[in-house]
């Protein structure tokens, strides 16, 4: 990491200024990285440079906020084990990838395991900062999906064993009658559990229940006993 960088990251912390995205740009040719660097600074990016993966990997926080510049062949850790590690964590930021050299096949590798872009070099300029400006936004729209899922699992958690078993069933689409005929209790129990699930959830509909839940799980299901899964 480049020394005035260094200080940055002594004044605000492993994951740049505090609620301002970062370009964490990772290649080991510096003429390169230096280029690229001062190209971003000079459209208002912020930019932290590292000269290979496992710098990255050793000085950064993989889930602050921004986007991953990462050249593809480097010594050592390359871009695409990078990014497989970076994946295996769940909360990476996007990553932009840049090459000279990249097949087809390297391409289509890094892009079916999830980043953002695939440009080469010499980079545009412009096709750089649209990139950069794109990885932004999908990294916002992570956290702010993060953020919902994280309410969304904070209201679970105030459900009763039995309130969990109900809304599953409730989001099965069955019937009142038909979950007490289930659970072997009266209707009217359903009903109480139902509303206060519903309470505690913080919904005014099935509709919207299953759209919160889903959201957050899209795979989510009921085991017999109410255990979400």
């Amino acid at each position: 990491m480049q020394t005035d960088d260094l200080a940055s990251y002594k004044t605000f912390g492993m994951g740049g200024v505090v609620g301002q995205p970062h370009v964490y740009l990772i290649d080991d040719d510096s003429a390169v990285r230096k280029a690229i660097g001062w190209l971003l600074r000079s459209a208002m990016f912020r930019v932290l440079e590292f000269n290979s993966a496992e710098d990255f990997l050793r000085d950064a926080d993989p889930d602050g906020q921004g986007c991953i510049i990462l050249d593809v062949c480097m010594p050592g850790l390359g871009g695409l084990d990078l990014q497989r590690q970076l994946i295996a964590r769940t909360r990476s930021m996007p990553v932009v990838f840049l090459s000279g050299t990249a097949s087809v096949s390297t391409c289509a590798v890094a892009m079916k395991l999830g980043a953002c872009d695939f440009l080469t070099k010499p980079v545009d300029e412009a096709l750089l900062f649209a990139a950069v400006e794109r990885a932004f936004a999908r990294d916002q729209a992570q956290r702010e999906e993060r953020s919902r899922s994280a309410v969304t699992d904070s209201r679970l958690a105030t459900l009763t064993p039995r309130e969990r078993e109900v809304i599953g069933h409730v989001m099965s689409g069955r019937l009142n009658k038909q979950i007490a005929a289930e659970l072997g209790t009266a209707e009217k129990t359903v009903k109480v559990h139902r509303a206060r699930a519903m309470e505690k959830m913080q919904v005014d509909s099935v509709a919207e229940l299953v759209r919160t839940v889903l959201r957050a799980h899209p795979q989510w299901s009921f085991a017999p006993h109410g255990t979400p899964h």
